[in-house]
Protein backbone atom coordinates (compact mmCIF):
# COMPACT_ATOMS: atom_id res chain seq x y z
CA UNK A 1 0.00 0.00 0.00
CA UNK A 2 1.03 3.86 -1.09
CA UNK A 3 -0.08 6.48 0.85
CA UNK A 4 -0.35 10.20 0.36
CA UNK A 5 0.47 11.34 3.91
CA UNK A 6 -0.87 12.37 6.38
CA UNK A 7 -3.72 10.28 6.43
CA UNK A 8 -6.59 10.67 8.79
CA UNK A 9 -9.63 8.04 9.56
CA UNK A 10 -12.73 7.81 12.07
CA UNK A 11 -11.89 6.69 15.69
CA UNK A 12 -13.62 3.62 14.70
CA UNK A 13 -11.88 2.91 12.44
CA UNK A 14 -8.96 1.97 14.05
CA UNK A 15 -8.85 -1.80 12.80
CA UNK A 16 -10.07 -1.18 9.46
CA UNK A 17 -7.63 -1.53 6.09
CA UNK A 18 -7.47 2.36 4.95
CA UNK A 19 -7.76 2.48 1.12
CA UNK A 20 -7.07 5.90 -0.27
CA UNK A 21 -8.82 6.48 -3.26
CA UNK A 22 -8.45 9.86 -3.01
CA UNK A 23 -6.24 12.42 -1.79
CA UNK A 24 -6.73 15.42 0.26
CA UNK A 25 -10.49 16.45 0.56
CA UNK A 26 -12.41 18.12 -2.44
CA UNK A 27 -14.08 21.25 -0.34
CA UNK A 28 -11.13 21.88 1.84
CA UNK A 29 -12.10 25.42 2.64
CA UNK A 30 -13.30 24.46 6.45
CA UNK A 31 -11.83 26.98 8.68
CA UNK A 32 -11.29 24.79 12.03
CA UNK A 33 -10.00 21.63 9.76
CA UNK A 34 -6.21 21.62 8.82
CA UNK A 35 -6.17 17.89 8.20
CA UNK A 36 -5.55 18.72 4.51
CA UNK A 37 -4.13 22.17 4.10
CA UNK A 38 -0.70 20.68 2.48
CA UNK A 39 -2.42 18.20 0.21
CA UNK A 40 -4.14 19.34 -3.22
CA UNK A 41 -6.80 17.14 -4.27
CA UNK A 42 -6.69 14.25 -6.76
CA UNK A 43 -8.80 11.49 -7.46
CA UNK A 44 -6.44 8.19 -7.47
CA UNK A 45 -6.48 6.38 -10.82
CA UNK A 46 -8.28 3.54 -10.79
CA UNK A 47 -5.31 1.13 -11.98
CA UNK A 48 -3.41 2.14 -8.98
CA UNK A 49 -6.70 1.06 -6.62
CA UNK A 50 -7.09 -2.08 -8.05
CA UNK A 51 -3.34 -2.80 -7.86
CA UNK A 52 -3.58 -1.87 -3.71
CA UNK A 53 -6.77 -4.32 -3.32
CA UNK A 54 -5.05 -6.94 -4.74
CA UNK A 55 -2.21 -6.28 -2.76
CA UNK A 56 -3.78 -5.89 0.71
CA UNK A 57 -5.72 -8.93 -0.76
CA UNK A 58 -2.36 -11.16 -0.89
CA UNK A 59 -0.83 -9.92 2.36
CA UNK A 60 -4.47 -9.83 4.57
CA UNK A 61 -6.81 -11.84 2.90
CA UNK A 62 -8.81 -12.05 6.13
CA UNK A 63 -9.92 -8.31 6.34
CA UNK A 64 -13.22 -7.60 7.58
CA UNK A 65 -13.36 -3.54 7.34
CA UNK A 66 -12.28 -1.46 5.00
CA UNK A 67 -12.33 2.51 5.14
CA UNK A 68 -12.10 5.02 2.21
CA UNK A 69 -9.68 8.09 2.56
CA UNK A 70 -9.19 10.29 2.08
CA UNK A 71 -11.37 13.55 3.62
CA UNK A 72 -14.55 12.71 1.28
CA UNK A 73 -13.75 9.63 -0.98
CA UNK A 74 -17.61 9.94 -1.51
CA UNK A 75 -17.16 12.61 -3.53
CA UNK A 76 -16.40 9.83 -6.48
CA UNK A 77 -19.10 9.22 -9.09
CA UNK A 78 -21.31 6.53 -8.06
CA UNK A 79 -20.13 4.26 -10.66
CA UNK A 80 -16.43 4.27 -9.39
CA UNK A 81 -17.61 3.89 -5.80
CA UNK A 82 -19.47 1.00 -7.28
CA UNK A 83 -16.49 -0.65 -9.30
CA UNK A 84 -14.59 -0.19 -6.24
CA UNK A 85 -16.68 -1.76 -3.97
CA UNK A 86 -16.98 -4.81 -5.90
CA UNK A 87 -13.91 -5.56 -6.21
CA UNK A 88 -12.89 -5.08 -3.09
CA UNK A 89 -16.15 -7.67 -1.66
CA UNK A 90 -14.52 -9.89 -4.78
CA UNK A 91 -10.96 -9.85 -3.59
CA UNK A 92 -11.79 -9.90 0.44
CA UNK A 93 -14.06 -13.35 0.94
CA UNK A 94 -14.68 -11.92 5.10
CA UNK A 95 -15.78 -8.54 4.46
CA UNK A 96 -18.06 -6.94 6.37
CA UNK A 97 -18.63 -3.31 5.40
CA UNK A 98 -17.06 -0.88 3.57
CA UNK A 99 -17.02 3.13 4.66
CA UNK A 100 -16.21 6.66 3.91
CA UNK A 101 -16.21 10.41 4.80
CA UNK A 102 -18.61 12.67 3.00
CA UNK A 103 -18.90 16.40 2.88
CA UNK A 104 -22.66 18.18 2.20
CA UNK A 105 -21.85 18.44 -1.48
CA UNK A 106 -21.00 14.96 -1.98
CA UNK A 107 -24.74 14.07 -0.79
CA UNK A 108 -26.57 16.80 -2.88
CA UNK A 109 -25.01 15.75 -5.78
CA UNK A 110 -25.93 12.08 -6.05
CA UNK A 111 -29.32 10.95 -6.45
CA UNK A 112 -31.55 8.51 -3.74
CA UNK A 113 -30.99 5.91 -6.16
CA UNK A 114 -27.17 6.35 -6.82
CA UNK A 115 -26.85 6.23 -2.90
CA UNK A 116 -29.77 2.92 -2.67
CA UNK A 117 -27.49 1.04 -4.82
CA UNK A 118 -23.79 2.03 -3.40
CA UNK A 119 -25.54 0.49 -0.18
CA UNK A 120 -26.58 -2.31 -2.04
CA UNK A 121 -23.06 -2.80 -2.72
CA UNK A 122 -21.83 -2.85 0.62
CA UNK A 123 -21.03 0.94 1.62
CA UNK A 124 -22.77 1.00 4.75
CA UNK A 125 -21.73 4.06 6.75
CA UNK A 126 -20.79 7.55 6.18
CA UNK A 127 -19.38 9.96 8.19
CA UNK A 128 -20.34 13.11 7.69
CA UNK A 129 -19.32 16.49 9.61
CA UNK A 130 -21.98 18.55 10.58
CA UNK A 131 -19.92 20.66 13.16
CA UNK A 132 -22.97 23.17 13.78
CA UNK A 133 -26.55 23.71 12.87
CA UNK A 134 -26.40 27.79 13.28
CA UNK A 135 -26.43 29.28 9.66
CA UNK A 136 -24.42 31.95 11.00
CA UNK A 137 -21.70 30.07 12.37
CA UNK A 138 -21.39 27.80 9.31
CA UNK A 139 -21.08 30.11 7.02
CA UNK A 140 -18.22 31.76 8.97
CA UNK A 141 -16.41 28.25 9.07
CA UNK A 142 -16.77 27.84 5.92
CA UNK A 143 -18.55 24.50 5.66
CA UNK A 144 -20.17 25.15 2.25
CA UNK A 145 -23.78 24.43 3.42
CA UNK A 146 -26.82 25.75 4.69
CA UNK A 147 -28.58 23.69 7.84
CA UNK A 148 -31.38 23.29 4.96
CA UNK A 149 -28.83 21.67 2.52
CA UNK A 150 -27.08 19.47 5.29
CA UNK A 151 -30.34 18.24 6.41
CA UNK A 152 -31.46 17.15 2.62
CA UNK A 153 -28.58 15.46 1.83
CA UNK A 154 -28.86 13.82 5.22
CA UNK A 155 -32.71 12.61 4.54
CA UNK A 156 -31.28 11.22 0.97
CA UNK A 157 -28.61 9.14 2.23
CA UNK A 158 -30.88 7.56 5.14
CA UNK A 159 -33.60 7.15 2.66
CA UNK A 160 -31.21 5.02 0.48
CA UNK A 161 -30.26 2.88 3.68
CA UNK A 162 -26.93 4.28 4.62
CA UNK A 163 -26.50 4.89 7.94
CA UNK A 164 -25.03 8.26 9.19
CA UNK A 165 -22.10 9.09 11.81
CA UNK A 166 -22.66 12.82 12.69
CA UNK A 167 -19.94 15.14 14.33
CA UNK A 168 -20.01 18.39 15.81
CA UNK A 169 -18.16 20.13 17.50
CA UNK A 170 -18.11 22.08 20.70
CA UNK A 171 -16.51 25.35 21.15
CA UNK A 172 -16.32 26.05 17.35
CA UNK A 173 -18.32 29.12 18.00
CA UNK A 174 -16.79 30.78 21.39
CA UNK A 175 -17.95 32.31 24.08
CA UNK A 176 -20.53 34.56 22.24
CA UNK A 177 -22.26 32.04 20.48
CA UNK A 178 -21.96 28.95 22.46
CA UNK A 179 -25.71 28.66 23.61
CA UNK A 180 -27.03 29.87 19.73
CA UNK A 181 -24.57 26.82 18.63
CA UNK A 182 -25.84 24.43 20.84
CA UNK A 183 -29.40 25.00 20.48
CA UNK A 184 -29.50 25.20 16.34
CA UNK A 185 -27.00 21.99 16.01
CA UNK A 186 -29.92 19.73 18.22
CA UNK A 187 -32.37 21.54 16.06
CA UNK A 188 -30.82 20.61 13.09
CA UNK A 189 -29.68 16.81 14.40
CA UNK A 190 -33.05 16.24 15.22
CA UNK A 191 -34.51 16.41 11.46
CA UNK A 192 -31.54 14.57 10.66
CA UNK A 193 -31.94 11.71 13.47
CA UNK A 194 -28.59 10.15 12.84
CA UNK A 195 -28.18 6.71 13.70
CA UNK A 196 -24.01 7.61 15.32
CA UNK A 197 -23.60 10.92 16.72
CA UNK A 198 -20.25 12.48 18.17
CA UNK A 199 -19.72 15.35 20.02
CA UNK A 200 -15.88 16.53 19.70
CA UNK A 201 -14.69 19.78 20.79
CA UNK A 202 -12.91 22.08 19.06
CA UNK A 203 -9.03 21.77 18.74
CA UNK A 204 -6.97 23.85 16.63
CA UNK A 205 -3.35 23.84 17.76
CA UNK A 206 -1.09 26.09 15.69
CA UNK A 207 -3.69 27.89 13.79
CA UNK A 208 -5.27 29.02 16.76
CA UNK A 209 -4.77 32.66 16.17
CA UNK A 210 -5.70 31.85 12.79
CA UNK A 211 -8.74 31.00 13.78
CA UNK A 212 -9.88 33.21 15.91
CA UNK A 213 -8.88 36.51 13.91
CA UNK A 214 -10.87 35.14 11.11
CA UNK A 215 -13.61 35.06 13.66
CA UNK A 216 -14.01 38.48 13.55
CA UNK A 217 -13.64 41.34 16.49
CA UNK A 218 -14.67 40.43 19.73
CA UNK A 219 -14.36 36.36 19.59
CA UNK A 220 -13.36 34.63 22.51
CA UNK A 221 -12.73 30.86 22.62
CA UNK A 222 -14.35 28.58 25.31
CA UNK A 223 -13.00 27.65 28.80
CA UNK A 224 -13.12 23.51 29.58
CA UNK A 225 -16.05 24.75 31.79
CA UNK A 226 -17.70 27.06 28.54
CA UNK A 227 -17.86 23.68 26.38
CA UNK A 228 -19.05 21.21 28.94
CA UNK A 229 -22.17 23.77 29.84
CA UNK A 230 -22.25 23.79 25.96
CA UNK A 231 -22.56 20.14 25.48
CA UNK A 232 -25.19 20.13 28.59
CA UNK A 233 -27.59 22.67 26.27
CA UNK A 234 -26.84 20.09 23.26
CA UNK A 235 -27.99 16.96 24.90
CA UNK A 236 -30.68 18.47 26.58
CA UNK A 237 -32.32 19.70 23.39
CA UNK A 238 -31.69 16.50 21.91
CA UNK A 239 -34.76 14.36 20.73
CA UNK A 240 -32.68 11.73 18.18
CA UNK A 241 -34.67 8.00 18.43
CA UNK A 242 -31.89 5.09 18.77
CA UNK A 243 -29.11 7.43 18.21
CA UNK A 244 -25.71 5.83 19.41
CA UNK A 245 -24.32 8.75 21.09
CA UNK A 246 -20.01 9.62 22.24
CA UNK A 247 -18.08 12.45 23.19
CA UNK A 248 -15.06 10.15 24.41
CA UNK A 249 -13.01 11.55 21.59
CA UNK A 250 -9.56 12.46 22.88
CA UNK A 251 -10.08 16.01 22.25
CA UNK A 252 -13.41 16.58 24.99
CA UNK A 253 -12.84 17.02 28.43
CA UNK A 254 -15.61 14.88 29.53
CA UNK A 255 -16.18 11.34 28.08
CA UNK A 256 -19.77 10.26 27.97
CA UNK A 257 -21.54 7.42 26.28
CA UNK A 258 -24.45 6.27 25.64
CA UNK A 259 -27.99 5.96 23.52
CA UNK A 260 -30.56 8.51 23.32
CA UNK A 261 -33.56 8.84 23.53
CA UNK A 262 -32.91 5.96 26.06
CA UNK A 263 -29.69 7.55 28.33
CA UNK A 264 -30.46 10.91 28.05
CA UNK A 265 -31.20 12.05 31.60
CA UNK A 266 -28.35 9.84 32.96
CA UNK A 267 -26.06 12.12 30.09
CA UNK A 268 -27.26 15.06 32.16
CA UNK A 269 -26.57 14.15 35.19
CA UNK A 270 -23.19 12.90 34.72
CA UNK A 271 -22.78 16.25 32.92
CA UNK A 272 -24.10 18.08 36.38
CA UNK A 273 -21.88 15.90 38.28
CA UNK A 274 -19.15 16.98 36.40
CA UNK A 275 -19.42 21.00 36.07
CA UNK A 276 -20.20 20.85 40.38
CA UNK A 277 -16.78 19.41 40.26
CA UNK A 278 -14.93 20.23 37.02
CA UNK A 279 -11.54 20.18 38.73
CA UNK A 280 -11.73 16.74 39.39
CA UNK A 281 -13.91 15.43 36.78
CA UNK A 282 -12.78 16.92 33.63
CA UNK A 283 -9.74 16.14 31.87
CA UNK A 284 -6.31 17.81 31.90
CA UNK A 285 -5.23 19.88 29.02
CA UNK A 286 -2.01 17.67 28.44
CA UNK A 287 -4.52 14.56 28.13
CA UNK A 288 -6.70 15.73 25.23
CA UNK A 289 -5.42 14.73 21.79
CA UNK A 290 -6.87 14.53 17.86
Amino acid sequence: MRYLEPVYRPPSEAASLILQVTEGCSHNGCLFCYMYRDKEFRVKPWERVKEEIDEAASLVPHVRRVFLADGDAFVLPAKSLERILAHLYASFPRLQRVTAYATPGNLLKKSVDEMRLLAEKGLKILYYGVETGDPELLAKIGKGATPDEMAEGCRRATEAGLKLSITVILGIGGKALSMQHARNTAKLLNRIQPRYLSALTLMLGPYESEYVAAMGAGFALNSPVDDVVELRELVAGLETDRCIFRSNHASNYLALAGTLLDDKARLLAEIDRALEDPESRLRDEWMRGL
